[in-house]
């Protein structure tokens, strides 16, 4: 086969997968067999071998999966991911309804839609194609997680038709894992001695931030898109949009309706109270939105929610079961949780043996006694909380539950300070948890990323005298680790997994820290946690302070002058700093190479002054990001559209054809990782 003929082939086969794909996983309606299709993807990725030229980065072979996102890109949200204002009463509801009325008046109706308890994305398309999916994040920005979404199959990454939607809009909606995808990963798990996922819409959010994409194509995700956004759209309303994103490829919800009133609200409402158990995914309530976009607008948002839409949520699944004992777990920084021992229960498709007790004060609202009959639910479905305790099933002489006065791990005296609601083990030095927590936080993905440590390994360089603080890191030798080894027993769910330290391990650790001191400042910062400074804040005392001996030659008033930056953050700067240990470390840290200041200078050079670009497909040596950061730092400008003012599009694998197309047609400049270097080295 020649290249035309193979072009026009992989088109076709574009085509007939992407409906199939269509018909199958929205429309729930096969026509062809899974042989027919699976032969059909067999041809499509033997042509995509055959001619990688033609491969497009949303070929249905992308399903697949296959991309390594070793760093998820932070994207703004162009439209704000605002929460819902929610209510588990019908009474609020009709104080909702009597709002909207007094605002807008009565000619109006509501759109109720089943609230999926997944994950939210943000799914922008450009052109007809899918140019990125975001995750919620804090609301104003999330990560980009194009690559794993792609690997979802009710995501079409091509639309078949346009229907007069604006050249970019966004897709919004909920990626979760349907029950039977969700038990069999966690018998995979459970074969593996690997422990389980507590709930679907944790393996959901787990899943979505993996690093290989082939791993995510696994895991059987799906996804119902419940919002359109974007400047002039087909239609004047919410539910006409949304039907139409179904015809343009969409997975959208068969059961959103229409009501015409409150009465027809609380009908639905009811009917899914009681029919949401035959579902098989997890929803835990129901959306009730204004349909009509100009009576949205009119009635507008408050700074965290619209307020013409409102959550109703099922009431929450509880259970009765007996508190065994109580257990404290110790934090990082100290911080003493109490944790009740139960006798074990299922609630809300789990089993559930332990429950937080917040603090002392919660122990003593809830006057709890030993053996006590307890009353449990989930928070938010997820973490399992005593809500109320049975005093009439009290049996005589239990014994009161007294927080405990010494650390359960070191038995040092514990410390409540003056207005905090937690207790702390003040021993940060010789703790076990402590050390351990300290360890887990430096090497985290957002601090310094040392990945290789991580599945229990901190514990065992711990337990055999290796490491007693971060510093000691950077001293370990491959003589040390090789050998080593620990089985790790769960005892909540029956399994064991053994951890060896073998000759590749070895190596990819080691590895792993001397990469990690490269690290930028604002995350070294973060990495040695001070108390209260969050990974935010650190970018902030990074930026403003340039390096760390500045930073600890600082007093109090200077550190005010942050933002963000109060009185209890800069207190416990001060504190951190005036330990004679604390600065040990760092000057150790130092001398191993860590990145200890910012580029004095952002800005490295003028040589891409005046110069546009544009950053797109993947790339062998850089990410994105990293390619965006350099053309920054010299004098570039970045935008995500192509448009005559574009001097260079720096052009990885997998450009979108529709972006090549117009650079051709802009006669705009494409260049590689290698020409991009050239253009620094030489301009």
């Amino acid at each position: 086969m020649n290249f035309e003929n193979a072009k026009k082939r992989i088109e076709e086969l574009t085509n007939i997968i992407n409906k199939h794909n269509y018909n199958y996983y929205v429309l729930a309606r096969p026509e062809i067999s899974d042989y027919k299709y699976d032969m059909l993807m067999k041809e499509l990725i033997e042509l995509e071998k055959q001619y990688p030229e033609l491969q497009d980065s949303n070929s249905p072979t992308r399903k697949v999966g296959g991309q390594v996102t070793k760093d998820f890109a932070t994207v703004k949200h162009k439209y704000p991911m605002l929460s819902l204002g929610n209510t588990y009463s019908k009474k609020e509801l009709q104080e909702f309804d009597n709002r909207v009325r007094k605002i807008i008046g009565n000619k109006f109706e509501y759109v109720c839609e089943l609230k999926f308890d997944g994950v939210a994305i943000g799914l922008i398309y450009e052109n007809g194609y899918i140019a990125r999916a975001v995750t919620r994040g804090d609301g104003y920005q999330g990560d980009d997680v194009t690559n794993n979404v792609k690997t979802i199959k009710s995501i079409p990454l091509k639309l078949f038709q346009k229907h007069n939607m604006p050249n970019i809009f966004e897709a919004r909606g909920e990626i979760f894992m349907p029950h039977k995808s969700f038990i069999m990963l966690n018998k995979i798990k459970e074969k593996n001695n690997e422990q389980p996922f507590a709930n679907p819409r944790n393996a959901a959010a787990g899943s979505l931030k993996l690093q290989e994409s082939k791993i995510v194509a696994s895991r059987n995700l799906d996804s119902y898109i419940y919002n359109i956004l974007g400047e002039n759209l087909p239609y004047d309303n919410h539910f006409d949009n949304l039907m139409l994103a179904k015809k343009m490829g969409f997975k959208t919800s068969e059961f959103t309706a229409k009501c015409k009133d409150l009465n027809h609200v609380f009908e639905y409402i009811s009917h899914w109270e009681k029919e949401r158990k035959k579902l098989d995914y997890d929803i835990d309530g129901v959306v009730i939105k204004i349909n009509s976009h100009k009576q949205q607008e009119k009635l507008g948002y408050t700074a965290k929610s619209p307020r013409w839409a409102i959550a109703y949520k099922f009431p929450t699944e509880q259970a009765v079961t007996k508190l065994l004992d109580v257990a404290y777990q110790i934090g990082r920084t100290g911080a003493v949780t109490p944790v009740a021992v139960l006798k074990p229960i299922q609630l809300s498709g789990t089993k559930v043996k332990r429950a937080s007790l917040y603090n002392a004060d919660k122990i003593n609202e809830l006057k709890l006694h030993i053996n006590d009959t307890v009353i449990v639910e989930k928070g938010g479905e997820i973490i399992p909380k005593i809500v109320e305790v049975d005093f009439e099933q009290r049996e005589k002489n239990a014994s009161p539950v007294i927080f405990a006065t010494n650390c359960p791990e070191c038995n040092t005296a514990l410390v409540r300070n003056k207005g905090e609601a937690l207790h702390y083990c003040p021993n940060q030095k010789g703790c076990p948890p402590q050390i351990l927590g300290k360890i887990e936080h430096f090497i985290s993905r957002k601090a310094m990323n040392i990945e290789s440590l991580g599945q229990g390994r901190t514990e065992i360089l711990i337990k055999n005298n290796l490491v007693k603080n971060i510093a000691d890191l950077y001293d370990l030798t491959f003589e040390e680790l090789y050998g080593l080894e620990k089985t790790i027993v769960n005892e909540l769910y029956g399994t064991t997994k053994k951890i060896s330290f073998k000759e590749k391990t070895v190596n990819n650790i080691l590895n792993s820290i001397e990469k990690s001191k490269s690290v930028p400042f604002e995350r070294v910062l973060y990495a040695l946690g001070i108390r209260y400074v969050g990974e935010t804040v650190a970018k902030k005392i990074a930026l403003h302070f340039t390096s760390i001996d500045s930073l600890i030659k600082s007093d109090f008033n200077s550190l005010l002058e942050i933002p963000e930056v109060g009185e209890k953050i800069a207190g416990s700067i001060i504190s951190f700093f005036q330990d004679n240990e604390n600065i040990k470390i760092i000057n150790r840290l130092k001398s191993k190479g860590l990145q200890f200041e910012t580029d004095k200078i952002s800005k490295k050079s003028d040589r891409l002054d005046g110069k546009i670009f544009v950053v797109s497909g993947v790339f062998e040596k850089y990410s994105r990001q990293q390619l965006k950061d350099t053309i920054e730092k010299h004098g570039g400008k970045i935008t995500n559209s192509i448009s005559a003012k574009t001097t260079y599009i720096v052009a990885g694998n997998n450009m979108g054809p529709e972006k090549r197309k117009k650079a051709e047609e802009l006669n705009i400049s494409l260049i590689n990782e290698s020409e991009f270097e050239n253009l620094l080295d030489n301009d």
